[in-house]
């Protein structure tokens, strides 16, 4: 964590209890939205922090690298690590089952979107939408 300190001053910020809570809940729930972080940072033992002050801790976590966000649907984004995002996300339209899948399963879109745009993809944000094999199946 100290580490983290030095980071956070490094851009004016201070390494405060609420942000060092905040990264350990956001590690042991894998992903979260604010409010299950929030939970999860009530939860650890500590005295109560408001909603207001995970969220404003999230956005310092973000900016300095720390976490990452990704939408899976129309809710509140999904925080992580960032040492988490190697992976897209799969979300099911049909019963809303979320899974997983490595990035490098999308290495040829985003070569192809690069070759005829010459934009360069971030997909470590991604949330891929479709219907899993079960809801396919049973879909006429």
């Amino acid at each position: 964590m100290s580490d983290l300190g030095e980071r956070l001053r490094a851009q004016g910020k201070r390494l405060t209890s609420q942000r060092e809570r905040v990264l350990a809940a956001v590690g042991r729930l894998g992903h979260g939205t604010p409010e299950e972080v929030a939970e999860a940072v009530c939860a650890d033992g500590g005295p109560s922090v408001p909603a207001s002050t995970v969220y404003r801790a999230l956005d310092a976590l973000q900016e300095l690298g720390l976490v990452g966000h990704t939408h899976v649907d129309h809710r509140a984004p999904s925080y992580h690590l960032a040492d988490h995002a190697t992976h897209l996300h799969l979300v099911c339209r049909g019963c809303g089952w979320v899974g997983e899948v490595p990035l490098d399963v999308a290495d040829e879109l985003v070569s192809r979107v690069d070759e005829r745009l010459g934009f360069a993809a971030d997909i470590s944000h991604a949330a891929v939408h479709g219907l899993c094999r079960t809801c396919r199946e049973s879909t006429p």
